[in-house]
């Protein structure tokens, strides 16, 4: 029997070495901010401004559809959607940034019956903000 409970345990710590080496080592910053933070920063680099849009209610509110992976998550937050795919490993799975802020211009160029609004398209959000978007995105 304990050898059974020590096959276990060691797949156990195999599977969360394996999820923890898909969370991101650097994030924007220390830590990241809340939207009430965000509204108050003056200064922030692009992957910061992109987070800001992604959780603002106003804005991409992207987490009602998604689930972000990250290990400075702010606590304030409300829970993370599950209708979209989870915002994990994203240079993985969009080597090329410029497919990544298509898919964020507009998902229904690459797929039709895609739920996500085109947020460029539909000036949801600015040019400027879906850069950020992708280059906060590319940290994950």
């Amino acid at each position: 029997m304990r050898k059974t409970f020590s096959i276990v345990t060691t797949a156990g710590a195999a599977l969360l070495a394996g999820n923890l080496a898909m969370m991101p080592v650097a994030v924007a910053g220390d830590s990241l901010p809340t939207d009430k933070e965000c509204g108050k920063l003056e200064k922030a680099d692009a992957a910061t401004k992109g987070w800001c849009t992604m959780i603002n209610r106003k804005k991409g509110n992207c987490l009602a559809c998604h689930d972000v992976v990250t290990m400075k998550w702010p606590a304030g937050l409300p829970a993370s959607g599950n209708i979209g795919p989870p915002l994990v490993s994203m240079k993985a799975r969009f080597p090329d940034k410029a497919k990544l802020r298509a898919q964020i211009w507009d998902a229904t160029v690459a797929n039709p019956n895609s739920s996500m609004i085109p947020f460029g398209r539909y000036k949801v959000i600015s040019e400027s903000d879906i850069d950020n978007i992708v280059t906060f995105l590319y940290t994950l």
